[in-house]
């Protein structure tokens, strides 16, 4: 099972750069993915792309089946370019979690949330002294979605990098209804666009430290409405660290 988690992996990495290739006024956020198994967790993460996007998460579990999570990512990519592309996205969620399994290594989360941002894209050319702004496109957006966890823990450790380290990988399905709330064409207002984004997205983790995991996420988007500028084509490839602290790896209280 293992294997094929990688197998698809290696897939949707391939079709990221596919999809990846063509231009976007949005560009999706990494899903958090906290894995909760027990009330009083905490989750802290931190992840960064190639071209700058990063993101962060901060989490907790109120109950034994209840979280509240907050995502929140930004990118400044291509100041010195032909195009130069800024965001930011805030979100804030609710979910339900449950172990599932007979040996209870699986993890199944459920979260529901709205979120907010800003993008702007500028096409620019290079100057005797600067890049100049020749064209201008810029949204404020806001979003609502609906995201599905799914993570599984090897049962024995991985001798890897010296050591023994515990391994666990997932995936995550977010559905986003993406709208613009405005919608500027070179400073002049413009026809406002709304999507509906399919992101399927895979992580692997790898142990560190107690409680602190390496983590690899793919992915890729799906727009199902063919819009001319809020449409998919940023891909989702990055490294990061996630750190679970708390009762993460205790029993629950009888």
């Amino acid at each position: 099972m293992l294997k094929n988690h990688y197998l698809v992996a290696f897939v949707a990495l391939s079709v990221s750069f596919i999809f990846g290739s063509c231009s976007s006024i949005y560009m999706p956020n990494v899903p958090a993915t906290p894995m909760f198994r027990h009330q009083g967790e905490g989750y802290l993460s931190g992840h960064v792309n190639l071209k700058g996007n990063a993101s962060g998460t901060v989490a907790v579990s109120l109950t034994d089946h209840v979280a509240l999570l907050g995502n929140a990512s930004t990118v400044n990519h291509g100041r010195e370019s032909n195009t130069h592309f800024r965001q930011w996205l805030a979100e804030g969620a609710v979910g339900y979690f449950t172990e599932i399994g007979k040996s209870k290594r699986q993890i199944l989360e459920i979260y529901g949330g709205y979120g907010l941002g800003n993008s702007r894209e500028l096409d620019q050319r290079a100057s005797i002294r600067d890049y100049e702004v020749v064209g201008n496109r810029k949204m404020d957006f806001d979003k609502i979605f609906l995201q599905v966890n799914y993570s599984s823990t090897t049962k024995g450790r991985l001798n890897l990098f010296g050591g023994k380290r515990v391994l666990n990988y997932g995936t995550a399905i977010r559905v986003s209804r993406v709208g613009m709330t405005d919608f500027w064409l070179d400073d002049v207002q413009a026809d406002k666009e709304e999507n509906l984004f399919i992101e399927p997205v895979f992580f692997t983790r790898m142990e560190l430290l107690k409680g602190l995991q390496l983590q690899y996420t793919t992915g890729f988007n799906i727009g199902v409405v063919n819009n001319s500028y809020l449409k998919a084509g940023n891909s989702i490839f990055t490294l990061g660290v996630a750190y679970n602290f708390g009762r993460a790896t205790g029993k629950k209280k009888k």
